[in-house]
């Protein structure tokens, strides 16, 4: 059967009008508030997208304030520790203009960039990868700067224990927490001890796992997306109703979505379904090198999402039945009749 948006969206809304909604405590992101009665609050993931380059970051950035999301995400890995010697070494074609502007910046280890230079940058790595992504202090510094100069909020997700550590440098508003690292105790620890609101994502994950963590973290504030871990992910496996469960089995949490999947039609279903948060990659171009870049949103898709959720979340309404302002002027008029 034919994937039908409109379908789907009214069904969901059937669905989640159904019964009592739990409430839900506020969480305080940056100068944002985030809850039940709150405008959604859009993240833009930047993520690994601006290929090492603050220029790109910047547009990104850019397009995202311009879109009219909230905040802008990135991703952060200590590379030594993060990846094992095997993975670093492992043979994968990397784009050659990344890796020569990352030679220029001085972030690939000398090694690197000798055994670069001296193949033509014919023989490239997962390392040369990973580290030609990694952004500076200093660099960090001055992205964070520019998207609170857009009004963004500007945080990351840490991968590793020493990422927290650099991060707290930069004293981001925000912790999120990606799903993979969702049972990593020791960095869910860390992160608590920042006392920081957290984001954290729950895909790959079981409600008992799901439990502990959200346990962990506290007193913590704290906002649970409900995520699929595939790239893309695929609409029979987004399992929307999650959301709904979230919020029932977590009734003070704000719930969000973080999707990966294409287009944006499924990202509106989210929010029937009562998801105060979403969060979508964004990209200047799909084409792009990079592994995320095809199931990112360019800046007009972003933008067109905000729009119809926004459009969306005032039209569901809160299923009191009454008789609107427009329809009371019908009424009057027929009764002149």
């Amino acid at each position: 059967m034919r994937f039908s948006p409109l379908r789907l969206i009214s069904k969901t809304v059937q669905y989640v009008t159904k019964g009592p909604v739990p409430a839900t405590k506020d969480v305080q992101l940056g100068s944002f508030t985030v809850g039940r009665n709150q405008p959604c609050f859009f993240i833009a993931e930047i993520g690994i997208n601006h290929n090492g380059s603050v220029e790109i970051a910047k547009k990104l950035i850019t397009a995202a304030a311009e879109a009219g999301a909230q905040a802008v995400k990135f991703q952060k890995r200590t590379v030594p520790i993060f990846y094992s010697k095997e993975e670093l070494e492992r043979s994968v074609p990397v784009d050659r203009a990344m890796l020569e502007f990352a030679i220029k910046r001085g972030v690939l280890p000398p090694e690197n960039a000798a055994r670069l230079q001296k193949s033509d940058f014919k023989d490239t790595t997962r390392g040369d990868y990973v580290w030609a992504r990694e952004f500076t202090e200093p660099e960090y510094r001055e992205i964070f700067a520019y998207a609170k100069g857009k009004g963004l909020l500007a945080f990351a997700s840490p991968w590793d224990l020493e990422s927290v550590d650099f991060l707290e440098k930069l004293n981001p508003p925000i912790y999120k927490v990606a799903s993979a690292t969702l049972t990593h105790n020791d960095l869910l620890d860390k992160v608590r001890s920042t006392g920081k609101p957290v984001i954290l994502s729950t895909g790959m994950s079981t409600m008992e796992q799901i439990n502990t963590a959200v346990n962990r973290l506290k007193p913590n504030p704290l906002v649970l997306l409900h995520t699929v871990s595939t790239y893309p992910a695929v609409e029979s496996e987004l399992n929307l109703k999650m959301i709904s469960k979230l919020r029932y089995s977590f009734p003070e949490i704000p719930i969000g979505y973080s999707g990966h999947e294409k287009g944006t039609a499924t990202s509106l279903v989210a929010v029937a379904y009562g998801a105060h948060v979403v969060e979508r990659h964004i990209t200047l171009d799909k084409n792009m090198f990079g592994t995320d870049q095809k199931t990112s949103l360019k800046p007009h898709e972003f933008a067109q999402l905000i729009c119809d959720v926004n459009t969306m979340s005032t039209a569901i309404g809160d299923g009191v039945k009454r008789i609107s302002p427009s329809e009371a002027l019908i009424l009057q008029h027929l009764r002149r009749k």
